[in-house]
């Protein structure tokens, strides 16, 4: 077994932990288990009658499992939080954290294709099942649908070229590997940013390959549902995509468009905001785990009764 350290550096733990306001017999969830950083430093403050259940959809994380009585490694997206806990007899828990993105493990192997530094085939996902990878979304998309993915997840200025470049390369060759996709598009990727082109690039097609945003949605609306009254969601995001979606439904019960208010014009939102700025990774943590730079954590804490 793969050491937690190997696996993946935990981001912000002790900010974490505090967010958390954790109880020591409370029940948690840890939606994104990876290497276990953050599933083992919550266990510290747990007494007997404690839980901790964890998620992923990852098999490799599956290694990384706590011997430990008061936890459970619940092997499924986060997007079933509800009725996953349901079967484990769990109606309402006291806190849930989630660390968005990619682990550093994911990143690492080069067989997953997620990382631009090997030339491996281009498959992105993270659950490792299901038709949908990298490869079709680049030899089976439209025009239209690659343009929208690249503009709208990669949040790639020139989206539109992008698409045609590809659409017109894979006509001769199918474009199955890293080392085959840097080729098509090297022409067009601007001077002196391709690793962060490449970036944007392999974001968005991981993005649509898990349906990302769409899981963090339905998590995200699934926590309240879960929540007990004054238990706390804690959200680390590492792009803006999903530190927008995390901000306005803390901010507003909702993804999109204003507050909803009752017949009496007093707002309707399931949570309470309790860090108003984003909280960042401190200058010492960025030096010594790169992959804090750009995470950003947000807390919210339920309000009234179970919906």
């Amino acid at each position: 077994m793969m050491t937690n350290s190997e696996y993946h550096v935990p981001v912000m733990l002790r900010e974490c932990m505090d967010a958390l306001a954790i109880k020591a017999e409370g029940i948690y969830v840890d939606v994104t288990f990876g290497g276990g950083g953050h599933s083992r430093e919550l266990l510290k403050y747990l007494g007997g009658a404690g839980r901790l259940y964890a998620f992923d959809q990852d098999p490799d994380a599956l290694r990384n499992a706590i011997d430990d009585e008061r936890f459970v490694l619940i092997h499924q997206n986060f997007r079933f939080l509800k009725n996953n806990l349901r079967l484990h007899g769990i109606k309402a828990v006291d806190g849930i954290l989630a660390d968005l993105g990619v682990s550093s493990h994911q990143f690492d192997n080069a067989q997953r294709g997620f990382s631009t530094r090997f030339d491996a085939e281009l498959d992105m996902r993270m659950g490792q099942i299901g038709e949908l990878d990298a490869k079709h979304i680049l030899n089976a998309y439209s025009e239209a649908d690659l343009h929208r993915i690249f503009g709208m997840y990669g949040e790639l200025q020139n989206a539109r070229t992008l698409a045609k470049v590809i659409v017109t390369a894979r006509i001769k060759h199918p474009i199955n590997t890293v080392g085959a996709l840097k080729t098509v598009v090297q022409d067009i990727v601007p001077k002196g940013k391709s690793h962060k082109y490449y970036a944007q690039l392999f974001q968005a097609l991981r993005i649509e390959v898990n349906k990302e945003l769409e899981a963090l949605e339905e998590f995200l609306q699934q926590s309240v549902a879960v929540l007990k009254p004054g238990g706390r969601l804690v959200v680390l995001s590492y792009h803006s995509l999903e530190d927008r979606l995390v901000k306005n439904f803390m901010a507003k019960g909702k993804f999109r468009g204003e507050v909803d208010k009752d017949f009496y014009g007093n707002e309707l939102k399931p949570l309470k905001v309790i860090s108003r700025k984003a909280i960042t990774a401190s200058e010492d943590e960025i030096s010594h785990n790169n992959r804090a730079r750009s995470a950003k954590l947000r807390v919210a804490e339920k309000v009234g009764e179970l919906w």
